[in-house]
């Protein structure tokens, strides 16, 4: 009997990737991942391992030295849009250009063929969801540094990408508006790839991690079992998270 079922195929496949800038050693250096529908990958490693570049490289922003990239199994080009990946940037004056928060997260929906009524009905529901549709006719250069965050992350999410890469996407949040991330993107169907140094928001939001440094991959595997090797972290610059870490409860006799 056949099985009617088409086999999982990856999302995200990279092949012998090696990149680097002009006059200096690599910075990846055949690098292999795949990462499957649904799943939420952290990626994590110093200042300079390349987690960045890794993410410019999978959005078309970067050309490989060698090797391959692609999504949903359609190969990387780069400088092509690719509507089925959307990328978060690590700061949000890098995404945020237009006069008014509607008109920036209607952007990417217009070109996508939307009418304006149509994204404005896809807007609202958005930011109502978020509490933050009083910010909608504000010039986003007014809003403060985690607004501009859910904002940034917004104008990517109404286009309804399948993958969603977010660098950084924690920093400038205040307790409340990082509570917040986390539950959104806890929540989310799409497949994502987050790079953070922040571990306990990788915990609470990626089931998997990836450690990058020293132009490869280091390990690879479930975000508690990578976080929670002590020596592995420390042997990275990373020091344990604090939620993985036992805590002997003290009694006192009085």
């Amino acid at each position: 009997m056949i099985n009617s079922n088409p086999v999982e195929s990856t999302h995200i496949s990279i092949k012998n990737l090696t990149f680097l800038y002009p006059g200096q050693p690599p910075l990846l250096e055949n690098i292999n991942l795949e990462i499957m529908p649904g799943e939420k990958v952290g990626v994590i490693g110093p200042n300079g391992s390349g987690k960045t570049t890794l993410f410019l490289l999978l959005a078309g922003i970067l050309t490989p030295n060698s090797g391959s990239l692609s999504v949903l199994g359609s190969p990387v080009k780069t400088g092509s849009f690719n509507s089925n990946l959307g990328f978060v940037f690590q700061n949000p004056d890098d995404q945020l250009f237009c006069p008014t928060v509607r008109d920036d997260m209607a952007f990417g929906l217009i070109n996508l063929g939307y009418s304006r009524g149509e994204a404005d009905s896809i807007i609202n529901r958005y930011l109502a969801g978020i509490d933050m549709l009083d910010l909608a006719e504000r010039p986003p250069h007014n809003l403060s540094g985690g607004e501009k965050r859910m904002i940034s992350i917004g104008g990517v999410m109404v286009m309804n990408p399948t993958v969603v890469v977010l660098d950084e996407p924690e920093s400038s949040l205040d307790s409340r508006a990082r509570r917040q991330l986390i539950e959104f993107l806890k929540d989310s169907k799409e497949t994502l790839l987050v790079a953070s140094h922040d571990l306990e928001f990788l915990l609470e939001t990626c089931s998997r991690t990836v450690l990058l440094n020293n132009r490869n991959i280091c390990a690879d595997g479930a975000s508690r079992t990578v976080m929670g090797d002590e020596s592995l972290m420390n042997s990275h610059g990373f020091e344990k998270p604090h939620s993985l870490v036992p805590h002997v409860e003290q009694h006192h006799k009085l």
